[in-house]
């Protein structure tokens, strides 16, 4: 039997309700209901043991960027009611995994993985709920399509009925300058709004997941619905971001 600890979950505690508080907040300024907003916290890195603490304060939603990392805490976990979203971006070879336990993939860009995983959901008898992943900081070391490509995918989406399109997801330019984060957001906010001409009905473009711990207030401003946030919930990690996301 794991003990809990009773200050990690405390922690836990206070930066929830800190980061709920920001969230609160970025939405009056911004003159938006905080019931649009939706909190993704993002556990890579962070342990089954402390995950369950999470969900004795009541997060059952948990964003991961590796999937084999996912499986093995979802195999941890098989006793709790636990929604996964993979949010790194994806191997062929890997969608089997998807296929099998997470609930949404968010970083969709490329017909190769839509095909790869309608096969392997067809074999399980599920669906997925799935972002397309656009680069709109125009960063070679960002996976996602550019913008100007993102219309073409989403055609072509079409015939995989196992796929249940919800939005489009971006990572902004690592920096600490507000306004080039925000022109980021800006983009993802243009090209959703051209993307509605080429859903057909089924599919979805209303959700926005862009904005992280160091970014969000700013995602928010622009019109963020989903805000994926590991740090300022969980604590600093030891594991450097490189680990996770392509090298430059």
């Amino acid at each position: 039997m794991v003990e809990i600890s009773q200050a990690d979950e405390s922690s836990i505690v206070i930066n929830l309700e800190r980061v709920r508080e920001r969230i609160e907040l970025a939405c009056a300024r911004a003159g938006r209901d905080p019931s649009e907003v939706t909190l993704l916290p993002v556990t890579k890195t962070v342990g089954a043991p402390r995950l369950r603490e999470a969900i004795r304060v009541g997060l059952t939603n948990f964003g991961e960027n590796k999937v084999q990392e996912a499986r093995e805490k979802a195999d941890l976990l098989t006793d709790i009611d636990v929604r996964w979203s993979i949010i790194g971006h994806l191997q062929t070879s890997k969608a089997k995994y998807v296929a099998r336990f997470a609930h949404e993939f968010q970083a969709l860009d490329r017909l190769g993985i839509a095909e790869a995983l309608q096969r392997r959901l067809d074999i399980e008898n599920r669906t997925l709920d799935v972002f397309v992943q656009i680069n709109a900081s125009g960063e070679d070391s960002k996976f996602g399509i550019p913008p100007e490509g993102a219309s073409a995918l989403v055609k072509a989406l079409a015939p995989y009925d196992r796929l249940h399109l919800k939005g489009l997801m971006t990572l902004a330019v690592f920096s600490g300058e507000e306004a080039r984060a925000r022109e980021c957001f800006k983009i993802m906010c243009r090209a959703q709004d051209r993307l509605r001409d080429a859903i057909i009905e089924g599919q979805s473009v209303d959700a926005l997941s862009m904005g992280m711990s160091g970014d969000f207030e700013w995602a928010i401003a622009e019109g963020a619905t989903v805000l994926r946030i590991g740090q300022a919930i969980f604590g600093a990690r030891s594991i450097p971001d490189s680990h996770y996301w392509p090298e430059s």
